[in-house]
């Protein structure tokens, strides 16, 4: 059976704090699927929490990093716990392509969440959130849409740089989620030009039955919704942060015209591209 966890994103477009408290976490008690980004950094103590329903005791020196889509709920708080963190709403989200800003690491940060780092590391990390904070609380240096996005990307690449540098240990994956992580690298590679099906399952070398109902097991969504996920996130981004025409927006995706464009952006989205550019 499938559960529909509530969907939570933050009340502004970018968000920043050093000290958090009980009343923030409290939110996550609960187990929720997150629509927007948040990085957390763990200063001290340490906390219990369920990642994607897996359980992760995170320590001083731990960088959460959690992605649009996770479920996220909070088991346990110890004393003494400190928290900093950094989060951007879904609307700043889909102002940048996500893929782009962390493409060779995308796949770990959803399988490992959780990046232990050196003292010297956490340490910048605490002061970015720190100037971020001083930043938003402050009228006149409070961070706009451009900047907000650009902090984003920023932190994105930077955490990128990070998991690159780390030794990945090989997770134990049944044939069905290695067959699954490896389209999910295929359709970043290629989404940009292919949305056939037969073609990720020649690229896999398996058959267009055995990758549909494999990705339909293990995910609960069919191939097309994977596709389309990252079609329409490189679309959004296009659409909010750039002054390309939606025909050239179309022709960037591969698509045959700007109204087979518009028709497939509003089968996901539930408003055509012009609208979405208007919000």
């Amino acid at each position: 059976m499938k559960i529909n966890f509530p969907q939570v994103d933050i009340p502004a477009e970018f968000i920043s704090w050093t000290e958090v408290n009980e009343d923030i976490l409290n939110v996550y008690q609960q187990s929720c699927r997150l629509k927007a980004i948040v990085f957390v950094l763990c200063t001290e103590g340490k906390v219990t929490a369920s990642i994607n329903l897996q359980k992760y005791v995170v320590i001083r020196g731990d960088l959460v990093v959690l992605l649009p889509g996770m479920i996220i709920q909070i088991n346990e708080q110890h004393e003494k716990l400190r928290l900093s963190f950094a989060a951007f709403s879904s609307d700043c989200v889909n102002g940048i392509n996500i893929f782009n800003s962390a493409k060779e690491s995308f796949t770990y940060m959803l399988d490992e969440p959780v990046l232990h780092l050196d003292d010297l590391t956490a340490g910048y990390f605490k002061d970015y959130f720190t100037l971020m904070t001083r930043m938003l609380l402050h009228p006149k240096y409070a961070p706009q849409t451009e900047v907000n996005k650009n902090n984003l990307t920023f932190l994105l690449s930077w955490v990128n740089s990070l998991y690159q540098m780390k030794p990945h240990q090989k997770k134990e994956m049944s044939r069905g989620e290695e067959i699954c992580r490896q389209l999910v690298k295929e359709v970043m590679d290629h989404y940009q030009t292919e949305r056939h099906v037969q073609y990720y399952a020649d690229r896999l070398g398996i058959s267009l039955q055995h990758l549909s109902t494999t990705v339909k097991q293990v995910t609960g969504k069919n191939v097309l919704d994977i596709i389309a996920h990252m079609v329409i996130m490189d679309a959004k981004a296009k659409l909010q942060s750039t002054r390309m025409t939606i025909q050239e927006i179309a022709y960037s995706l591969n698509f045959p015209s700007a109204s087979f464009f518009g028709k497939y952006f509003k089968r996901y989205v539930g408003i055509s591209p012009q609208e979405f550019r208007k919000r």
